[in-house]
């Protein structure tokens, strides 16, 4: 599989995120404080609800749900009940165009 168009840099409103699918793969894409865009896995790990409806805070998103946070940069939980990382996934911007390809991951630390 190769990267694809999912979004435009301007449809993004700044820490607030938004699902895509690619390839059958939900994703949770966010446009931080920083001006950064991040994707990771949309599915919560704790109880299967999409992060995409969640809060952004920093550089993190928090699960509407049960408020487990992940990492926007590592996919790690930051807070219980989560406790298993969701994916991260590598973003490229072509001009206004933002493109993911699911099957890369980011290898993180």
């Amino acid at each position: 599989m190769s990267a694809e168009k999912v979004l435009q840099l301007s449809e993004l409103t700044q820490d607030t995120a938004v699902r895509v699918e690619v390839g059958g793969v939900a994703i949770a894409v966010v446009l931080d404080g920083q001006g950064e865009v991040h994707a990771i896995g949309d599915t919560c790990t704790h109880g299967d609800i999409s992060l995409a409806d969640g809060f952004v805070e920093g550089e993190s998103l928090e699960c509407w749900a049960h408020g487990s946070a992940f990492s926007l940069r590592t996919g790690r939980p930051l807070n219980l009940p989560a406790y298993e990382p969701v994916p991260v996934y590598e973003v490229t911007i072509d001009g206004d165009d933002i493109l993911i390809d699911p099957a890369v991951t980011k290898e993180v630390n």
